[in-house]
């Protein structure tokens, strides 16, 4: 088993101070808009045309809130020379001008609609007056006929920048080696978002007890989280008892009881950047089954970890890993997610993927700087109980840094009888 993580990332105090290094948002931003026109220049690429809400905050330093998490209605466009423009939804253009007045002003904020995911009809010409908008860009700059790069748009996108004839490539890609190497004050801002995450285990381990419900649980994780200063609470995995195995990946209303084992997953964002950080626990007391799932499942992880270094490769990983039948399920596809690792970021599937479903036959590098989470998963013999873990890790030179914190060597038993 691997000792007690002890904490070797920096996590300072979260707010800006004059008299301690901390976040430095504006080597950030330069540090993300350089790693884009690398892989821009790599790929040959004359402009990306955004639509997915990561990686619009990541090239443009912009966003108005998770309600309008990736509907489509706000997209930027970077091209070879130029800075980063962003379309946006009505006012929030203006509100950018105002907000960040030395990156945007009246020339490359504006508002933008494409409409709104098929609500407003292509009858309107919001989506053909786009697309001629990013040709006449691309022509003014001597970029016509070059790739546009595009990520994630609606299909109606896709056709009317047809119309234009543009050299329409997937830009999807490009994106995801831009977000794989994580800076330090990426990887600060990471290492803080698990520090909360932290804190909410230790609050989740006081409250366990029988008579709560999973769905109790979710509150009080969303409500700490916010308190601390999370921007938005993606998800709460909560799952407890019989509902462990297999892995139903959402919440209920059902009643913990004496004798349950229970996990959960908490998905937040601080300051852009996400966590994915599962815990299990028994409650109240835990049986030889319980036990035997957890050891199981941290092997596997401590298995994994051992293996992360600058020069690995991501088949290694998974090839410590079970087979899907091995834990019960048919194929490679059903078992997808349990065990797993998957880049954390801006994003919360980032690069490098880590499954027995893709890396053995694709594999990829681990280098440094990566920061990406390991989950494992062990049901127990019982036939109903599953034990889930999972640590995020930065590579380094020196191997990996665990920056999920809250105890995992063994099975915790909350409120013990």
């Amino acid at each position: 088993m691997a000792e007690f993580p002890v904490a070797t990332t920096p996590s300072p105090g979260m707010m800006a101070v004059d008299w301690e290094r901390r976040v430095d948002f504006g080597r950030l931003r330069e540090h993300r808009l350089e790693r884009t026109r690398r892989i821009m220049e790599e790929e040959g690429l004359a402009a990306l045309l955004l639509f997915e809400t990561s990686n619009i905050r990541y090239v443009t330093s912009t966003q108005i809130g998770y309600w309008a998490f990736n509907k489509g209605e706000r997209y930027a466009l970077l091209t070879r020379d130029h800075e980063p423009r962003i379309w946006d939804f009505g006012s929030a253009a203006k509100a950018h001008r105002l907000q960040l007045p030395d990156l945007y002003d009246e020339t490359n904020s504006v508002g933008g609609n494409t409409g709104l995911q098929g609500a407003i009809g292509p009858g309107a010409g919001l989506h053909t007056a786009a697309a001629a908008e990013i040709a006449g860009i691309l022509g003014e700059e001597g970029l016509a006929g070059e790739p546009l790069a595009v990520d994630m748009a609606e299909t109606s996108v896709f056709l009317a920048l047809q119309t234009e004839n543009l050299q329409v490539v997937d830009g999807q890609q490009a994106m995801m080696k831009a977000r794989e190497i994580k800076s330090p004050d990426e990887i600060i801002l990471l290492t803080q978002a698990c520090a909360m995450v932290d804190g909410v285990y230790q609050d989740i381990f006081e409250a366990l007890k029988p008579g709560i419900r999973e769905s109790d649980v979710v509150a009080l994780a969303h409500a700490r989280l916010f308190e601390m200063g999370s921007e938005f609470v993606e998800a709460v995995n909560s799952i407890a008892g019989e509902r462990c195995s297999p892995h139903p990946h959402v919440f209920s209303d059902r009643l913990i009881r004496p004798g349950d084992q229970a996990y959960f997953d908490i998905i937040h964002v601080f300051n852009g950047y996400r966590t994915c950080y599962y815990r299990t626990f028994a409650v109240g007391r835990a049986s030889t089954a319980h036990r035997d799932a957890f050891k199981q499942s941290r092997e596997w992880m401590d298995a994994a970890i051992e293996l992360v270094k600058p020069g690995a490769t991501t088949d290694q990983i998974a090839s410590v890993w079970p087979e899907a039948h091995e834990f019960g399920f048919d194929d490679e596809m059903d078992a997808f997610g349990l065990q797993f690792g998957h880049g954390v970021g801006v994003g919360l599937h980032e690069r490098p993927i880590i499954s027995r479903l893709n890396s053995l036959d694709d594999p990829i590098e681990i280098k440094e700087g990566m920061v990406f989470a390991l989950e494992t998963y062990a049901p127990a013999a019982d036939g109903r109980s599953a034990a889930r873990i999972e640590e995020e890790v930065v590579v380094t030179a020196d191997g990996p840094q665990i920056i999920t914190l809250f105890p995992c060597e063994e099975l915790m038993v909350a409120n013990e009888y």
